[in-house]
């Protein structure tokens, strides 16, 4: 399992994905967030499911661009296409095998960026068949992996107005939230945004200790707003020592 995250702000993309790899009782770390294409036209792809499947599919894709998509795509759209033939390649060479080995062909896949003729950048969930949905304004975000546990703060907190800032520290909480709950989820992290004015990415990878601060911050905060949080109705039933009109008392007489 892993958490990778596509998001659409009005000032560009941000993209996450965690480095934690399973297999067993074995975690490894390994990259899954990537840029393909020339400067100027690259795009990420960042994957969920099987390391081997994901592995092939790119080293085909980046073997079609060498062939025939050398200076990039004309939209992120064709890049995704031959993105999904690539996939759909693999399948019929190894689905066979890897189903008869009790394992699902597995491999979920965002694709983000902007090629030249794009008017603005997106995002592309890609599913196991070569099917695939696009991201929207009304809800400016993709996710693959353990998407339970970061969905929420997502759904409450992101719009596409959000500030390109307040989007970064959403991801991490979102990553945060998934990392505390899922034991397949972990550090390191790799972050990248895509800037449309200046039609450039930009990366950094941060392991465990390099977000401590806001770690604890949010650790801090989270706690201390529960409690200063407005009592509720249950306060005076549920309360010790509160009055129990509606509480309703079973004698072990009567059970």
């Amino acid at each position: 399992m892993t958490y990778c995250l596509g998001m659409k702000v009005s000032e560009g993309l941000v993209c996450l994905a965690d480095g934690r790899i399973t297999s067993g009782n074995q975690v490894t770390n390994a990259q899954k967030l990537s840029l393909h294409g020339p400067d100027g036209a690259q795009f990420a792809i960042m994957t969920s499911g099987l390391r081997s499947l994901r592995d092939k599919t790119l080293a085909y894709l980046e073997r079609d661009m060498r062939k025939n998509h050398a200076t990039g795509f004309a939209a992120l759209l064709d890049a995704v296409t031959a993105y999904c033939r690539c996939l759909r390649q693999v399948a019929e060479e190894d689905r066979e095998q890897i189903e008869g080995s009790d394992l699902t062909f597995n491999l979920h896949s965002l694709i983000a960026g902007a090629q030249p003729e794009d008017k603005e950048p997106s995002i592309f969930l890609v599913y196991p068949e070569g099917n695939w949905i696009e991201v929207d304004r009304r809800t400016p975000y993709l996710s693959v992996g353990a998407t339970a546990y970061g969905k929420p703060i997502l759904d409450r907190a992101l719009n596409y107005d959000t500030a390109m800032t307040t989007a970064l520290k959403l991801a991490y909480l979102s990553f945060d939230s998934s990392r505390f709950s899922s034991a397949d989820v972990g550090f390191p992290i790799d972050l990248a945004t895509y800037s449309p004015s200046e039609r450039r990415w930009r990366t950094a990878h941060y392991d465990y200790d390099d977000l401590r601060e806001q770690r604890i911050w949010w650790n801090e905060h989270i706690t201390q707003l529960a409690v200063r949080m407005p009592d509720g109705p249950w306060v005076n039933e549920l309360r010790p020592g509160s009055h129990a009109a509606h509480l309703t008392i079973v004698s072990e007489d009567d059970s």
